[in-house]
């Protein structure tokens, strides 16, 4: 890291090509969305603890997924934030740097917990009576802390590989945040090890999940049809449908950004797929969660009549 940091001090994000009153537009937009995202699943994870009906193994994944929705958006929202307001397009080696750990860990843990969850309820619904059993706190936690650790051990090899490259020209990265197959294309080094690796990280991270869940919610289906009452397909599928949803949007982006052929002309269109992630998914999670579950709803219910009594 020393070497390349004596090749170059700082990165130019190009983003989007807007006057300064856009610019400061954006800006308002922005924070306001991103707060929205702060207290969104801040309450999430308020009502969670609070509530000790919430205290099951499907509540305390989505905790997690808070955390890293809130993680994720504060990894590159800031710094984006700062130039906007600064008119300033400019980030240090090392910010950019900590900003593809902390994107690419967090994205990662995302995906793995969302399969987590997708497996918590093919249990619940395909093997009732063994669901305490199978989904106990040891089995919860074991798989929580797996996520979290593969998704950083993934960024820590990623980021590991890029400090090796050499930079010996403009360093104009044609992007809002330092995005890692956009900074790659600004080295001046052999690239084709990182781009396997990254490639190779989508599909263990992208395709093989979106297999396990796809695999999941068929036998998932499969249970519900054999359920004889109308009232209990419904409640079976009400906790799913969330989750559905929630799987359906990351995993769509993720591979239209990461797994599609590179193209110039796609660029712009990508940046704009980025965006959308950045800001609408962390607001999009609780938000479904909330509409959709009537457990958490019941949950806020129960906190604003204590809230009224007071």
């Amino acid at each position: 890291m020393e070497g390349n940091q004596s090749w170059i001090a700082e990165f130019i994000l190009l983003g989007f090509q807007l006057s300064e009153n856009v610019e400061l537009l954006l800006f308002v937009i922005f924070i306001l969305l991103y707060t929205f995202n702060l207290l969104a699943n801040g309450m999430i994870l308020g009502l969670i603890s609070l509530d000790p009906r919430l205290h099951t193994p499907m509540y305390y994944f989505l905790s997690h997924l808070a955390i890293t929705d809130v993680a994720y958006a504060s990894s590159n929202l800031p710094n984006m934030l700062e130039n906007l307001v600064k008119h300033k397009k400019t980030i240090s080696y090392f910010s950019c740097t900590m900003q593809m750990v902390s994107y690419l860990a967090f994205a990662s843990v995302e995906c793995l917990t969302l399969v987590v969850m997708s497996y918590d309820r093919f249990v619940a619904i395909c093997h009732p009576l063994q669901y305490t059993v199978m989904m106990n706190w040891r089995v919860c936690t074991f798989l929580a802390v797996a996520c979290w650790a593969c998704g950083f051990s993934l960024a820590i090899v990623q980021v590991s590989l890029f400090l090796r490259l050499p930079f010996c020209g403009p360093q104009k990265v044609n992007h809002f945040f330092c995005e890692i197959s956009s900074v790659l294309k600004v080295t001046c080094g052999e690239t084709w090890i990182n781009e396997m690796f990254l490639f190779a990280d989508g599909v263990f991270i992208l395709v093989g999940p979106l297999s396990l869940v796809l695999v999941s919610y068929v036998r998932i289906l499969r249970a519900i049809l054999k359920i004889q009452s109308k009232e209990g397909r419904e409640k079976a599928f009400s906790t799913c449908s969330s989750h559905l949803c929630v799987v359906g949007f990351y995993f769509g982006i993720a591979i239209m950004v990461y797994l599609s052929p590179d193209s110039s002309h796609l660029e712009e269109q990508q940046k704009i797929l980025f965006l959308f992630y950045t800001f609408f998914n962390p607001l999009l999670n609780p938000l479904v969660y909330s509409v959709r579950n009537a457990q958490v709803k019941a949950a806020f219910h129960k906190v604003l009549q204590k809230n009224r009594s007071v």
